[in-house]
Parts: structure tokens; sequence; C-alpha cells
């Protein structure tokens, strides 16, 4: 990671900044920020199925396109038309994006298509997959700290039927030659026997209303999503999966230690209260790795933490730093797309953005 990294690093200082100053001007902060993302990114080879070709009018860019999707998070711009303005208006970001001059920029039903496309082909994931794997799958990571956030969405909430309820049974032992009926497995049973691709496509990805209880013990609801995220020391996120905002945390716990130890090798999972169940310390154990999981207090007396236990679960504030950090300054907070595939790719372009500079600051 450290050679890598540091032969970037020090192209960028040392000629690509230099170049694109005489090029097309003065650089401020978020335009390097931007170019040091795009500089680790191969985006030809996962550009190649969006290009296109046969008969009729050439398509634009999709190289200028999923560019400037990447700026509308490094620039942490609300939404298309705020991009749009900023690059009729500044000429360095609209150079670096790719465009040659203002009457070159497409309008916003242009860019709509293309970023249906890119969340259809599951672009920004591929980008946050290989970034992970180039510069993060050589190490061996110490603790991944695992945790949801929620999201909110501007869409309608998708009612779902509610399974019929089982039929009643008499209380007590059972008749001499009774047989019961046995209940259904329930998904946390099961997830351990499937792949990672049977457990995603079983998770709710519909739009509700959520309802969790924060830091001081007041209880809070949101319309739209949850999205859980496993992330490493140093604030690198690791794996994303997005599903309804009713969706419990621990639903997602197995297929995200599943989607995780494909990428990297890791010791700890460190996980709250939510994730306080035995199937999650025997898959984690199953990995061979430590489970560190926070006492839930509906099982009654909680067991306190062994000291170095309690210790390693301090690592643990990583994950509310990742989740602040996409929000705060990678458009977590500006959703404006509807559906679960549209909102997973605008939130995966900020995930680039965020893994790509916290991986520059961890080698400064």
């Amino acid at each position: 990671m450290e050679i890598t990294l540091a032969a970037i690093f020090r192209g960028l200082q040392r000629h690509l900044f230099p170049a694109l100053r005489e090029e097309v001007g003065e650089l401020t902060a978020a335009d390097q920020r931007f170019v040091s993302v795009v500089a680790l990114l191969h985006l030809e080879p996962l550009l190649a199925p969006y290009a296109g070709g046969g008969r009729g009018r050439p398509r634009l860019s999709r190289r200028a396109l999923a560019l400037s999707s990447i700026a509308k998070a490094v620039y942490n711009f609300p939404s298309t038309r705020h991009l749009l303005d900023a690059l009729r208006s500044r000429p360095t970001l609209r150079r670096l994006c790719g465009y040659d001059g203002g009457g070159a920029i497409p309008d916003e039903a242009t860019f709509s298509r293309a970023f249906a496309e890119f969340a259809a082909g599951e672009l920004p994931q591929q980008m946050h997959a290989m970034l992970v794997k180039e510069h993060v799958a050589a190490r061996l990571i110490g603790h991944v700290s695992r945790d949801s956030t929620a999201i909110d969405a501007r869409e309608k909430v998708v009612e779902v039927a509610k399974p019929p309820p089982p039929p009643p049974q008499r209380r007590g032992r059972p008749k001499k030659g009774e047989v019961r009926p046995t209940p259904p497995p329930t998904r946390l049973e099961v997830q351990p026997t499937r792949s990672l691709e049977e457990n995603l496509a079983d998770l709710p990805r519909h739009c509700a209303i959520g309802v969790k209880r924060n830091s001081k013990g007041y209880q809070e609801t949101w319309r739209g999503y949850k999205l859980h995220l496993d992330s490493m020391d140093g604030d690198l996120p690791l794996s994303a999966v997005l599903t309804a905002a009713s969706v419990h945390d621990s639903q997602v716990a197995i297929p995200l230690a599943q989607m995780t130890a494909q990428r990297v090798t890791s010791l700890y999972d460190l996980m709250d209260a939510a994730y306080d169940a035995p199937q999650i310390y025997a898959y984690s154990r199953h990995l061979a790795h430590v489970p560190i999981i926070d006492a839930n207090p509906r099982r009654g007396d909680p067991i306190p933490m062994e000291p170095a236990q309690a210790v390693r679960f301090r690592e643990r504030s990583t994950a509310e730093r990742v989740n602040s950090n996409l929000k705060d300054n990678y458009g977590g907070r500006y959703v404006r797309v509807r559906g679960a595939v549209k909102v997973m790719a605008h939130l995966m372009f900020g995930l680039v953005a965020l893994t790509a500079l916290q991986l520059f600051r961890l080698l400064r």
C-alpha cells in the first residue's frame, strides 16, 4: 500500500498539479481533492460497458459524466443543478471533468439518464471495490467496526403486506401422538448457510419508516433507508449494504461480514448491542475473527467485557466518524434520487471519494 500510494502522491505533487496549473489555472483545495480521487481510479475498464455504439447519434462521453458524478460528491453539491451551475461558472472544474467549453455541458436530463445507467450497472460499487482491493487488501486489518446510519429519502413509503400470523396453538405439553408444526427458521438462522448473493437478495430494500433510539435515549423516526457499513482502522469504509429503514441492524451483520471477508483479512469484529445474537457470534468465529459485541440489556444482567476487550471496543468510534464524514462532506445528507438502486449509487459515489481521500490522509 505505502509504495503504490506514495508513488501516486509524489506524482501528484511533483508533476500533475504543476502541469494542471499551467493548463487550467490555479487549483483550489477542492480541485486538488477531486484530482486526487480520480488519480486513484482506473475508469476505462469500468466504463467500457457504457460506451454504447451502433447506429444513431454518438453518445456523450460517459467518462465526463462519471467524473461529474464524482465531482458532485467531492464538492458536496446538494443537487445536480448545483453541479451544472458550477460546471458552467468554473472553467477549471469544467476542464477537470473533461468538458472543453460551456456549450459542451449536457443538460440535466442527460445527467439523470447517465446516472441511472451507472446505478443499474453498479459502477460506483465497482469503483469502491477496486480501491479496497488495490490499496487495502494486502494489509492485515486489526479492527472492523460495523454499524448503520439513517438515510432520509424524498419518496413515498412502500406498504408491504405482513405475513399471516401462525395458527394459535394450545398451551402446555402436546397430547400423545399430536404433531405440532415447526416454526420456520428466522433470517439470522439461515444466513450462515447461504451465499452472499442469496443473503443480499433476501434483504428488503424498499422505502420504509425507520425507528431508533439515539445516544440520549430519545426515539427518532425517519423515512427512507439504512446504510450499513464495515469500516477499518483509519476510518476507511470497506463494505456497504443498503436496506429498508425498517430492517434491524442484526439482519445485515452476516452479509456484511461475508462481503468484507472477500475483500480483506481482519482480526476483530466490533459491534454495538444491536448485534448481540448467538448466530452473529458464531459466524464471526467461523471466519476466524474475534467478535467483541456490546451486551444487550434484553438478555438480563450484562456480562462486562474483559479489560483488553473494552480497550479494543473503543476503536468502534471509527463507525461513527465514517458515517458523519459521509453525511457532512460527501453528499450523504443530500439524497435527491428515488429508489434503492439510485440511492445506493448516490451514496457509493460519496464513499468512493471518502475512501480515496482517506487513503492519502493515512499516507501523510
